[in-house]
């Protein structure tokens, strides 16, 4: 892959490391010889398709689908012997074939039904067919262990039963001799042996002469002496040649098949290319399964937002040692394309710098990268380093020439589509000279209109990210209350570097470092006491701004479970109520009933002397019974009006209208979050997955959850 990333860059960022771990993750060598050497290219196009091809088998991966385990063996020397003319595949070939065979066919039928949901994968697999010629000739010959069957030919079968009676002749003759030697007490210990895969006697030597056979050996001390009984000795010798028989119709066998399966070589050809290219992109999503990875958005401009963005082999290292990374956030455009990071010494300065050269280059080498989804990146045609990380008080001048070569040199290749990484910037002479000479450099970097990130304690470096209009400064933020450092990147303002600071951390005595401040230019002093005072009322603002997001959240949770408690109060008293109402008839009814039951004679002469009280109590009934029936005809109307007959036409056609409103939806249309009434801009459309742009916030999202506004 041709590329214009120097071997300095990807040593200075630690390439090799990423190159070490794919190559640990791939199953052939065909695969891990690629990502041993795998390079950053500034192919745009060809590094997009391959981006999202892994993209894909990640997606693939993460979604569980049940794709094929990739346990295969390399069809190389096959590859190289089937055009030979009476060349024979070897059996451990043959088996190699046939289940690359299998797994090539179990592929193409899970990719059979998924062609538009992985057309990238898919097309992997174009130049191959589903196919079971090899697999049935190979099944002819072999059976499911890989060993020759049979009945692979009428001789090798005729030869295979001969081998049979004739081994079990010679076992039955050796049973027969053993036990009467036995028997005789001529044997040694351990009675029998194999020289040469004959099966002999274990003879004392002392007795070997009153033994018929042939002697074949003896012990290391000669007290035991190995003799091939008698009877067995033509019946050995007729075994080695049946098996040098089977030997010469195995070879004419595989030489058969060999020959019937040569003309399928452009699809074994295939099957090396397929499983070596899944394996090679398997060992890719390996990574970023184990990284946490995902794919940004590409940008055509050359714009970087990294959210959440982590540097990976610090990420592992910490994992490891239990210790917390702490993950960035970085934007970069052609507005803010110079950012000079400034801040304590082990602030995290470098580290920053680093990841996002290590994420630009991992995704230039066709790699998903350990940042936020809704991240945004872009292709670079070179990446350019200057990490000085081996410095030392032996080769200061070489290494301050070095770098001033390096420094020359990318001014001479510098241009729009060049990141460079400078770390500790202008370093390595005098700090007024170096300086001096450092901001030159800055401004004549800053006219090639190339990108970059830059770390340094130079206050004029610091000051001229201020005043030139496309570049920005940055800090590590620093804990000004327990002078240590937070490791957070900020965007927008200088930093303090924290110098005395950092010293009283190390134990330096405060009467010291009060003597080098009265010795420094009162200037320099206020100007680092004055970013020391800014960022730590910026650390205080952002304390009190979390502060007062966690209690409007607390309030609001308050709140709603208020709201919720209240409803089921309301609810619960509506019961009582309800249950109340109905005592009170119940009580009620009975009240008058008792009255009834009081009034009634019980023992009179006179025969209408309860009727009137009968009339009464029907009257009472009557009329209790024509309240039931009325309050029943009534909730029957009301149960009746609140089915939404009349509405159903209305509400059809606001959800038409809604239907309508989301069709509407395009490119660039401005669309809200039906939720949370958010306004954004619609990037990409990607069938009913619309990708929106809220504020510096990038969110795929169902076209149902969206409302459409201009």
């Amino acid at each position: 892959m041709n590329t214009s990333f120097d071997e300095q860059t990807l040593k200075d960022l630690e390439f090799s490391t990423i190159r070490e771990w794919l190559t640990g993750y791939a199953v052939g060598q065909t695969s891990a010889s690629r990502l041993a050497v795998l390079t950053p290219s500034n192919r745009f196009d060809e590094i997009t398709k391959e981006l999202n091809r892994v993209n894909e088998f990640f997606m693939l991966r993460s979604e569980g689908e049940n794709f094929p385990s990739l346990d295969f063996d390399e069809l190389l020397t096959e590859i190289k012997l089937l055009p030979i003319r009476n060349a024979v595949l070897s059996q451990e070939g043959f088996y190699r074939i046939s289940r690359a065979s299998i797994l090539v066919n179990t592929i193409i039928y899970f990719f059979d039904k998924r062609e538009k949901e992985y057309p990238l994968l898919a097309e992997i697999l174009k130049e191959a067919y589903y196919s079971t010629e090899i697999i049935d000739a190979i099944d002819k010959v072999f059976d499911r262990k890989g060993a020759i069957k049979d009945d692979a030919s009428p001789i090798l079968f005729q030869i295979r039963q001969e081998i049979k009676t004739v081994r079990n002749q010679i076992n039955k003759n050796f049973d027969k001799e053993l036990r009467r030697l036995t028997k005789d007490n001529l044997l040694g210990d351990t009675r029998e042996a194999f020289v040469n895969e004959r099966r002999v006697l274990t003879v004392m030597s002392t007795h070997k002469r009153k033994v018929s056979g042939t002697v074949v050996g003896s012990s290391k001390t000669g007290s035991l002496t190995f003799i091939e009984p008698i009877c067995n000795v033509e019946l050995n010798n007729e075994y080695e040649l049946l098996l040098d028989d089977e030997r010469k119709e195995i070879y004419r066998i595989l030489q058969i098949l060999t020959r019937d399966i040569a003309h399928l070589l452009p699809l074994i050809n295939e099957y090396q290319k397929i499983l070596t290219e899944f394996d090679f992109i398997n060992a890719k999503t390996k990574l970023a399964l184990d990284l946490k990875c995902s794919l940004p958005a590409i940008q055509s401009e050359t714009t970087l937002e990294l959210i959440n963005a982590v540097h990976p082999i610090l990420w592992k290292n910490n994992q490891l040692h239990g210790k917390k990374t702490f993950s960035q956030y970085l934007y970069m455009d052609k507005f803010s394309r110079m950012l000079v990071i400034s801040g304590p010494n082990a602030g995290g300065k470098s580290i920053t710098l680093k990841t996002i050269g290590l994420l630009q280059i991992m995704l230039q080498a066709g790699l998903l990268v350990p940042v936020d989804s809704n991240s945004k990146m872009c292709f670079f045609q070179q990446v350019l380093t200057d990490i000085g990380d081996n410095q030392s008080i032996e080769n200061e001048l070489s290494t301050y020439s070095y770098r001033l070569k390096r420094m020359n040199y990318f001014l001479q290749v510098a241009n729009r589509k060049t990141l460079l990484l400078l770390d500790e910037f202008g370093t390595g002479s005098d700090p007024e000279l170096g300086g001096a000479l450092a901001e030159v450099f800055f401004e004549n970097l800053y006219n090639k209109k190339c990108y970059g990130v830059i770390t340094t304690h130079y206050a004029n470096i610091k000051l001229k990210a201020d005043q030139l209009r496309n570049a920005i400064n940055g800090c590590m933020l620093f804990d000004t209350d327990t002078l240590e450092p937070l490791y957070k990147f900020s965007l927008g303002q200088p930093g303090s570097s924290f110098t005395f600071e950092v010293a009283q951390i190390n134990g330096i005595p405060m009467e010291i470092i009060e003597d080098a401040k009265s010795r420094m230019d009162d200037r320099k002093v206020r100007m680092d006491k004055l970013l020391n005072e800014l960022q730590r009322e910026k650390t205080y603002l952002e304390h009190l701004n979390k502060e007062h997001i966690e209690a409007q959240e607390t309030a609001q949770k308050a709140k709603n479970e208020y709201l919720e408690k209240k409803s089921k109060l309301e609810e619960k008293l509506k019961s009582l109520q309800e249950v109340n109402e109905i005592n009170n008839k119940f009580i009620s009814s009975g009240k008058k009933m008792v009255s009834f039951i009081q009034r009634y004679v019980s023992k009179s002469r006179k025969k209408e002397v309860n009727k009137p009280l009968l009339d009464e109590i029907t009257k009472y009934i009557a009329v209790e019974k024509s309240k039931i029936e009325e309050h029943l005809r009534i909730e029957k109307l009301k149960s009746e009006a609140n089915i939404p007959k009349k509405n159903t036409k209305k509400k059809k056609v606001i959800l038409e209208k809604d239907e309508y409103q989301r069709e509407k939806i395009t490119i660039g249309s401005t669309v809200k979050l039906i939720a949370t009434k958010q306004s954004g801009t619609v990037e990409e459309i990607n069938g009913q997955l619309i990708t929106v742009v809220f504020g510096f916030m990038r969110m795929k999202v169902e076209r149902e959850k969206l409302m459409w506004v201009k």
